[in-house]
């Protein structure tokens, strides 16, 4: 791993330059909740690091943090608008630098057909799936083989996200996802555990092995609940890790990803790696991904954070 460490490091940021840096928290989203923690851990580590900061909501009818002067945006934010390349392309038409993807990458990577197109294109297994509608609701119900997930294209956090076993559950199921969000993705349950693997710059950061407490890595498993554990030592061979890494670093490279990113994954019973989806402005949350597996090779929160900010004054 010390090869991880030394790319990362071979671009510290200059320590005697400070910016000014306005933190976009909160937005429209579902995920609402957990955009605001994220921009509060964010903004305090930005401080701690000496960067004068502002913290702003923002909203598609109220763009108002943009106009106060900063050397470059932080988005804290998740889902719709807010990391679906709707904000990236606001800031990109204001020429603002911003930390994470464009909006061309944000907009695949919160498609999860789109995400999973590119995956196969690359030769990746990736489950099964099929799109339903109000108008294909009642002739798909019965063709669906089960057990399935269902769940929204264009959201993240496992935001009214299903694991279905019975048929009988289907239907209710996927009529609360169309009744918010009109389109709702089924696709083929993998039996396994969830690996997932955190993109800084250009270098794969330490997989982890998740295994949640609950039936899945659902919202409140990802957030509040404190029994998941997350582990990088859980008995894999070195082979298998060093695959989902690489599938990972592809996945993001071909998507135009940069900055960081978030590559989710199953593995099944038969040692198969089931890619999932992509999420391109990850939680920095106490419970968030990305920085346990920083830490894991010597990046601390504060500099990982700062570092993030420096890769986008780099691509001004």
């Amino acid at each position: 791993m010390k090869f991880v460490v030394d790319a990362l490091r071979a671009g510290d940021p200059p320590l005697d330059r400070k910016l000014r840096i306005t933190v976009l928290a909160g937005g429209p989203s579902a995920e609402r909740a957990v955009s605001l923690d994220t921009g509060r851990a964010v903004a305090d580590a930005l401080r701690h690091r000496g960067h004068e900061v502002h913290v702003a909501d923002i909203a598609p009818n109220d763009l108002s943090a943009l106009d106060r002067p900063a050397d470059i945006v932080f988005p804290a934010l998740h889902g719709t608008f807010g990391e679906d390349g709707t904000l990236q392309r606001i800031l990109e038409d204001r020429h603002v630098p911003f930390v994470g993807s464009g909006s061309k990458a944000s907009a695949i990577a919160i498609d999860k057909v789109a995400a999973k197109e590119l995956a196969r294109e690359l030769g990746m297994y990736t489950p099964p799936c099929e799109i339903i509608t109000p108008a294909n609701l009642q002739r798909k119900l019965t063709r669906l083989p089960m057990p399935v997930v269902a769940k929204p294209i264009r959201e993240g956090s496992s935001v009214s996200t299903f694991i279905v076993r019975e048929r009988a559950e289907l239907e209710p199921a996927l009529r609360e996802i169309l009744d918010a969000y009109e389109r709702a993705l089924v696709e083929r349950y993998i039996d396994g555990e969830e690996i997932t693997v955190g993109i800084l710059g250009r270098e794969a950061l330490p997989p982890i092995c998740i295994r949640p407490k609950r039936q899945f890595y659902d919202y409140q498993a990802k957030y509040q609940d404190d029994a998941t554990e997350y582990l990088f030592d859980a008995g894999h061979p070195q082979g298998l890790l060093d695959d989902v890494s690489n599938k990972s670093l592809e996945l993001y490279e071909r998507m135009g990803c940069r900055h960081l990113a978030r590559i989710d994954w199953m593995l099944d019973r038969e040692g198969r790696l089931w890619f999932l989806e992509v999420n391109t402005l990850p939680g920095f949350t106490s419970h968030s991904l990305v920085p346990k597996a920083a830490e894991r090779v010597g990046i601390g929160f504060d500099e990982l954070v700062e570092r993030l900010a420096f890769m986008a004054v780099g691509d001004a």
